[in-house]
Order: structure tokens, then sequence, then C-alpha cells
């Protein structure tokens, strides 16, 4: 064979290989894998987009808004995103220090003179870029409480002041754990910096010229915004609306951390600018912010499953974006959960490609098993374990795994008296969560929150231990109670009936004194 012959197949051969390898999935192969979950999990609704090489090749709905309603969830049906907003509040500060009017590593005092962590040097240490990354030293879902369950009555305000009582968990800039609160900071670091609320920042900066013409974010009224999904819930096999919108959807202090809401339309004109700009949209947002929202910023633990299923090896979070190799390929992500309302983004840059799917339902594990299945028909199609193979990996606990103790029956609860708690009656007050009563009412006692509406519920006891649970189904984590004396003072600690329970349930980190009686 003659040399320049071996030297062009040499090229042209790993060519058609590679083509072969990043070729995508079939609408079918999506449309089945998703059919497959549906039924697997019965899930309420959900919508899935994908995108091949930087074009929309599936946009579909299964499913109703409201289980029953007979009102179908198409590509234009409003879900809340969740916690993929944190890449739209990243975006936004992106754009404004391509403006000139903020820059990454400034302080944050700069802007919020107001702001202070726990430690002062950390307060006077901590950038713009920090809030973005999960490495305050913050708990993890430290101060979720003040955000969650909605409404909350506390506002942006109260959370800058609020963060100098929450103790760090760990060294700043020392390690990894997901915060909400650091977001909700940098929401009013762009109010700051832009000359504007943070809702008008984004519709501003991000939702117009993108043309995301169905995205929401700060009040609404329900009857505008066309086919909205609502979140739903278990009441054992059935299938519950859960934490229901109002005719006027409020703002929510939350927003930049988890509150916006989007179309699977907008999501996938989202997408594809990242995976395939226009030249608008490079002009929207250049390519040196688009490099440093890239940016590796804090390792992530890799979770079992993650080098079973996926071959990781490398897991690190961005600015509002995770980054991680999957069977040899790089892929930027996020997912979102909020009360009934579930959402991935997977993006695979290098392809050009990527999908996004929102369901409205108890959707956790169905998340994981879509988007793992999703994926590898782009990845790894022949090493998929398919739908029921991932579904079942997920259900069964790791061989080495101790089995967990049972949970007490809370059915075996007995209703405390006022007479029985009276030298705990009164008004009580966390540094950060603010005041609280637990004060007689009927026959029994109640704990209610001034500045969380939900939080309210009723006081027994089980197993020798005082437990609240809540009235509300909103409020997802019950709690242990523990009183004492201390310096004189009589103090309350909380903590998570279940220790695997939500972790924005941050009990753990209220410290309550009491400062008077029920008058």
């Amino acid at each position: 064979m003659k040399p320049a012959l071996v030297l062009l197949l040499a090229l042209l051969l790993p060519a058609s290989a590679s083509a072969a390898t990043m070729a995508g999935p079939d609408p079918q192969a999506i449309d089945a894998t998703v059919r497959q979950v549906v039924a697997r999990y019965r899930l309420p609704g959900i919508a899935v987009g994908v995108i091949e090489d930087g074009k929309v090749v599936f946009a579909r709905g299964y499913g109703e808004t409201v289980h029953g309603s007979g009102d179908t969830v198409t590509d234009k049906t409003l879900f809340k995103i969740a916690s993929n907003s944190k890449a739209m509040t990243a975006a936004v500060l992106a754009r404004l220090v391509q403006q000139g009017k903020l820059q990454w590593d400034d302080p944050v005092v700069k802007h919020l003179p107001a702001f202070a962590m726990h430690d002062p040097w950390v307060t006077a240490h901590m950038t713009v870029s920090d809030l973005l990354v999960h490495n305050s030293g913050l708990p993890e879902g430290g101060g979720d409480l003040m955000l969650w369950p909605e409404p909350s009555l506390f506002t942006r305000d109260d959370i800058v002041r609020g963060l100098r009582h929450i103790k760090p968990a760990y060294g700043f800039r020392a390690g990894y754990a997901y915060d909400n609160l650091l977001y909700v900071v940098a929401g009013q670091v762009a109010a700051a910096a832009g000359g504007a609320s943070y809702e008008e920042l984004v519709r501003r900066e991000l939702f117009a010229p993108l043309g995301l013409q169905g995205c929401r974010v700060g009040e609404f009224a329900l009857k505008d915004a066309g086919s909205v999904a609502q979140p739903h819930g278990r009441d054992g096999d059935a299938i519950v609306r859960t934490r229901g919108d109002a005719d006027i959807v409020p703002a929510i202090a939350s927003a930049p951390a988890g509150g916006i809401r989007c179309t699977l339309d907008d999501m996938l004109v989202w997408a594809n600018s990242w995976l395939a700009p226009t030249d608008a949209q490079k002009a929207w947002l250049g390519d040196a912010q688009r490099a440093e929202m890239w940016k590796a910023r804090t390792p992530m633990p890799i979770s079992r499953l993650k080098r079973q299923w996926d071959d990781t090896h490398y897991y690190a979070y961005a600015y509002g974006f995770r980054l991680a190799d999957v069977d040899g390929e790089w892929t930027v992500s996020h997912t979102g959960t909020l009360g009934g309302m579930y959402s991935m983004m997977m993006l695979l840059p290098d392809r050009r490609s990527g999908f996004v799917f929102m369901i409205n339902g108890d959707g956790g594990s169905a998340r994981t098993v879509l988007g793992t299945a999703l994926l590898k028909l782009f990845t790894a199609p022949e090493k998929s374990l398919g739908v029921a193979g991932y579904a079942d990996a997920l259900a069964t606990p790791p061989p080495a795994a101790a089995p967990k103790p049972a949970l007490p029956d809370i059915a075996r609860r007995q209703p405390v008296s006022a007479s029985e708690l009276r030298e705990w009656l009164g008004v009580w007050r966390d540094p950060w969560f603010g005041e609280v009563r637990i004060c007689a009412v009927g026959e029994g006692v109640e704990w209610r929150a001034a500045k969380s509406p939900k939080m309210h519920g009723r006081i027994s006891r089980l197993d020798g231990r005082h437990l609240l649970v809540w009235d509300d189904e909103a409020v997802d984590e019950n709690a242990w109670l523990a009183f004492s004396r201390e310096d004189g003072k009589a103090r309350l600690r909380m903590a998570k009936f279940n220790p695997d329970g939500d972790f924005s349930s941050d009990y753990e980190d209220l410290a309550f004194v009491r400062e008077r009686g029920c008058e």
C-alpha cells in the first residue's frame, strides 16, 4: 500500500469512528425511555426535550399538569425549575461582569456593606465568586428554613443579616457543602451592582435578550401564564396535588437559588445558548465569561453509583453548573428539587447535544433513572442497563451497607398537655430563625414560627422524647425537641426525626433561648 494512502486512511478512519461514536439517539428510543420511566414511577406529568448537534430533535409533554384533570403537559407548560435557577443567577452576574459593573473577585462587602458571615475574616475575604461555588463553610442546607416551606416572611435582607449567626461546619474554601442562602446573597449583589431588583435584572439581562418569553420570576397571575404544572406528592399509593399555586403567585426570597419557572421550549433555548450559541447569543455573553462560568471551582464527592454507572473520575462545581466526565465524555449539568417538582439539564458540549426534563411529581428516583438512561443513549448505549436495570439497582442497597435502624412509629405518639410542658412554655428566639411560640392551644401544646407561616404543629411524646409533628404537609420533616437549662437559661435544640431526611430541614443549626412567657 502506498504511504500516501496509508496516511489518508489513518486520517479518515479515526474521523469516521468519531462520527459514529458521536451519533445521538433516535426519537423512538427517547420516547420509549421516557414512557418506561413514567410507568415505573407513576409520574403525573413530565416534559422532555433533546438537542443533537445544536438542533432540537425531540420536545414532548406526557401526562397532566394536575393529576386527573385532563389538562395535558405540553412543551409550553410552565414548570418550577428549582435549582436550575442557579445557573441563570450566575449568568446575570456574568453579564454584569461583562458590562464592568462588578468583578468576580470583588469582596461581597463592596456591594453589600451589611453582609457578614460568622467569622469576621471570612466576611472580609468572601468574594462574589465564593457565593456561587458551595465552599463557604456553611453546613449543607444551612439556613434553608428561612426560604422553605413557602410562603416565607423572611426577606432577602433578613437572610443577609441572618448569615452571621450560622456557625460554619468546616473551613472557608476547605470543602464542598451545598447551600442556597449564598445564591440569595448573590442575587442581592446583582441588584446592588445592576441598579435594579433581582427580578428585573433577570428579565432584562436574561429573558429578554435570549427570548425566554415563557419564563417567569417574581409575582405573576396564574391566569396569565397559560398551562402551569402543579406539584404532586404521594398519600400512600395515591398521587395527590400538593403545594398548589394561588391565583396570584407571589415573589419569593428564594428566587436566585431556586425560584424561576420556565417552559420546556424556553429551557431548550437556554440549553442551546450554551451548546450552539448564535452570533446574537455570543454577543449577549462573550467567550471570556462563558469560560468563567464553566471553570471547575470546587471538587465534589463522587458517589458509588456515578463511578459504577458512569465511570466518573472528575466531578466539580462551577458557577451554577456541575462538571463531570461520563463514559469518557465531558458533561455540564444541574438538577432542581422543590416540593413535588424535579428537573434536570444535561449538556454534552463536545457534541453540541444534551437534554432537559421537568417532572411535576414525586420524582427523585425517576430523575436519577431517566437522566442516566437518556445520557447513556448518547455516551454508551451498548453498556446501558436500561430503565428497569437502573431502577432496580437504585432500589437495591449496596452489598456492604448496614441495614438502617427503623424509625419509631409516629402513630404511637401521645399528645403532651400544657401542664406536662409548663416548665418550657413561652416565646423562644433563635438568632437567625427568629421567634417561635411554644404555648397551650386547646388540650395540647403548639409550636409556631413567627416568620414561617406553615411551620406550626403539635408536640407529643414518643419513646421518652418530645416530638413535633407538623400540621401542614408542606413541611417536609418532623422534628425531635430537646429542652435543657444551661447558664440559668432555658434552651431548645432540634433534630430531624429522620436523620437521612431533607437537608433543607436544617433544624440542627437552630439554638433557641426562651425570652418570655406565653402572655
